[in-house]
């Protein structure tokens, strides 16, 4: 197959993975199926099959599907005690207040105790804190955000983290476990710091606690069930299409300036962070372009819900629709990343080592 030909299969397998989950229902509704069939296609438009990448596809969803099934169980069980404490807890503190602390502690914890579990926690809080439907969607969508920013300043929050800080273990940088941390603290605290008063501003305020939802049954065991395979599908389906796309990668973003790898690398909105991470950080690069690099990644995760494993974990248990993440997520992403974009080069300037 000619390269023209992959590039322009490539090309539209993307703009159907864009649009279609926004315009066609019975591909929102069974938006991991249709992704997974996308993973495949570009995988084989590319000609990249083979028995390592079967059985990464087959092996590595696996891990983060049986946590989802492990402590959606744990949370059935648990369910009445989380959402009396919760409830009186946002009670006690204030709603703005309670939302401001859980935005900020899980983006801060997501970095040790894992991103999949700052997400597994937040739907059941937001679910205890039982508000209005469009306001708790606006809460997880901004806590999201958090959760992909604070889960990479080590090695073990998320795996985009964990490929960086073993790609640059290495001379020149060597990095160790506090690595990112260290790299990217400054830009990544702020922001939580951010995104939890714009938590409390938006969804906290002139809101009654139980004002907007009606009690609903525990979740049956099927249910949490389907919801552990949905994810493995969706995990799978994100793997693929990051290794079918990788001939785009290696061969044109990789090459492009900074200030525009930057931007287009909002597709990481739909594909996997990690493999974008895995193709475009080198030990060659300084300090200002991988934090460039890296920001951008982060931030574009949240746009969507294929961007990241929290958006896909949340939105599949609380019924978010990719439109209704569309709505409030690409708007905050492309506003982070615009000032984030201006600071970066103001303090590359600033330091005479622009990227």
């Amino acid at each position: 197959m000619s390269e023209i030909t992959v590039i322009i299969g490539l090309g539209l397998i993307m703009g159907l993975v864009l649009v279609l989950p926004f315009s066609v229902r019975w591909v929102e509704e069974e938006l991991e199926a249709f992704l997974l069939v996308m993973g495949c296609l570009a995988v084989t438009m590319s000609g990249l099959w083979n028995w390592h990448l079967i059985r990464e596809a087959l092996t590595e969803p696996a891990k983060i599907s049986a946590a989802v099934l492990v402590f959606g169980l744990l949370f059935r069980w648990c369910r009445d005690v989380i959402r009396n404490r919760v409830s009186q807890l946002a009670r006690g503190v204030g709603l703005p207040y309670f939302l401001f602390a859980l935005v900020v502690g899980l983006g801060i914890v997501s970095s040790v105790a894992t991103a999949i579990i700052a997400a597994l926690v937040l739907v059941e809080v937001i679910s205890g804190l039982r508000i209005a439907r469009d306001k708790e969607r606006s809460v997880v969508i901004i806590a999201c955000f958090s959760i992909g920013l604070g889960a990479a300043l080590t090695p073990i929050g998320e795996p985009l983290s964990t490929i960086t800080t073993v790609k640059l273990s290495g001379p020149p940088h060597s990095a160790d476990f506090f690595f990112l941390a260290r790299l990217l603290w400054p830009w990544i605290v702020p922001g939580i710091l951010l995104l939890g008063l714009l938590a409390a501003t938006l969804a906290g305020r002139g809101v009654r606690i139980e004002e907007g939802l009606t009690e609903d049954a525990p979740e049956s065991y099927p249910d949490i069930t389907v919801r552990a395979v949905k994810v493995y599908a969706f995990v799978a389906a994100l793997l693929l299409l990051g290794h079918g796309f990788a001939p785009v990668v290696d061969r044109y973003l990789v090459r492009m300036p900074d200030a525009g790898l930057y931007w287009v690398n909002m597709v990481s909105a739909v594909l996997d962070n990690a493999t974008l991470a895995a193709a475009e950080i080198s030990p060659l690069m300084s300090l200002a372009k991988i934090q460039f690099l890296l920001l951008g990644l982060l931030i574009s995760g949240g746009m969507l819900i294929p961007g990241n494993i929290p958006n896909i974990i949340c939105a599949r248990k609380l019924g978010i629709t990719s439109r209704e993440w569309a709505g409030l997520g690409v708007p905050l992403g492309l506003a982070l990343m615009l000032a984030y974009f201006v600071l970066l080069q103001l303090a590359a300037r600033g330091t005479g080592s622009a990227p």
